[in-house]
């Protein structure tokens, strides 16, 4: 008979070919670092945006500013029929750009998304990876066109609840703020007179549109995801905020975004706690509120709906709730401005919202 060491010996031979393939279905995913060679890359992007938007003498009155659409998708766009007829007509007024995870399988963008995509890098949830990948988006629109001023991050179960026309004069239909407001102002309107002669332009700060939250239940266990004390001396618990993960910025956040090392070299750091950290929706938040606070609505223009979360995602719309009365309940808001974007549907979602698009989502 075998001794019982030897048995014990055995089998635990014969269980490391198990062990290794269940435990990444039984433990937590790591965090997915981000490497050395990929930040110094990354960095390099970012200060030649930066570099190129300073430099570049200021956008004139024309031609017409442009809103850059920055998609970040780790699966197919599926709805880019729904998109395709969005943008419809409007090829002067914005830019598409697309940052797709490489490392998943995608099918060849069409449409509106074709050759749209840029350099992209990994990414995954509860890392500072999704970060990274939304600067490096917002550093290709500021090198491809001088005319982007507003820069809006959708994901791809993102789709719009207006016109393209509703939703390029909502974002640009913005009160002037007191010259105290706008002295650092990056954006300008003008007008012309009778005769063909311009009138003076008059300076035009416009409002990023990023939720900003400070007294969020369960802030305190986001901000110590890392560890106690990680993120000081930099973000005190006082200065650190939440918010969503899409918003719309300015050319001057987008700017400060990019040229940010302080507040990133915090938030890049591994979390201990996964069920806690979403560096995404803390970083922009916190950023943006400690720099310009006053530049910012602190309110969001993408719905989402958070009853019956699972996992940290939010409800997913299939295609029986689509209906001409859920997008009513979807664009309606607490603030001055409506909803103009909402998540998250289901790719199944596509054809009832064709079937309603000319009736209801773009009959404004």
């Amino acid at each position: 008979m075998f001794s019982t060491p030897f048995v014990f010996s055995y089998a635990l031979l014969l269980s490391l070919p198990l062990l290794f393939l269940l435990a990444p279905r039984i433990l937590p995913p790591r965090n997915l670092p981000i490497s050395i060679p990929d930040e110094l890359d990354d960095l390099a992007l970012f200060r030649r945006a930066a570099i190129s938007a300073a430099t570049r003498p200021p956008r004139p009155p024309s031609p017409s500013p442009k809103i850059a659409f920055l998609f970040l998708t780790n699966s197919d766009l599926c709805f880019t029929p729904l998109w395709d007829r969005f943008f419809d007509g409007h090829e002067r007024l914005f830019n598409i750009y697309v940052h797709a995870d490489p490392t998943v399988p995608i099918s060849p963008l069409t449409g509106v998304f074709n050759n749209r995509l840029i350099t992209a890098k990994r990414t995954q949830r509860a890392s500072p990876t999704l970060i990274s990948a939304a600067r490096r988006l917002l550093a290709a629109a500021l090198l491809d066109d001088p005319a982007n001023t507003f820069f809006a991050l959708l994901s791809q179960h993102c789709i719009p609840l207006h016109s393209f026309h509703f939703v390029y004069h909502s974002i640009f239909a913005q009160h002037l703020l007191p010259p105290a407001a706008a002295s650092s102002s990056e954006s300008w309107t003008g007008a012309v007179g009778e005769g063909g002669g311009r009138r003076e332009e008059r300076r035009r700060r416009y409002l990023s549109f990023i939720e900003i939250l400070a007294d969020e239940p369960g802030l305190w266990e986001r901000y110590t995801a890392r560890g106690d004390n990680v993120m000081l001396p930099e973000v005190p618990f006082s200065r650190f905020r939440v918010g969503s993960q899409f918003f719309i910025l300015t050319r001057h956040h987008a700017l400060l975004v990019l040229r940010d090392r302080r507040l990133w070299k915090k938030f890049r750091l591994p979390c201990r706690k996964r069920e806690s950290c979403y560096p995404e929706e803390h970083y922009f938040p916190t950023l943006l509120s400690m720099e310009d606070p006053m530049g910012c609505t602190h309110f969001t223009l993408t719905r989402v709906n958070w009853t019956g979360s699972t996992g940290g995602h939010p409800h997913t719309y299939g295609p029986a709730e689509v209906s001409p009365e859920l997008i009513a309940r979807l664009r309606k808001s607490n603030s001055t401005y409506s909803f103009l974007f909402a998540r998250k549907f289901a790719p199944a979602c596509l054809k009832p919202l064709l079937e309603i698009t000319e009736t209801v989502l773009f009959r404004d």
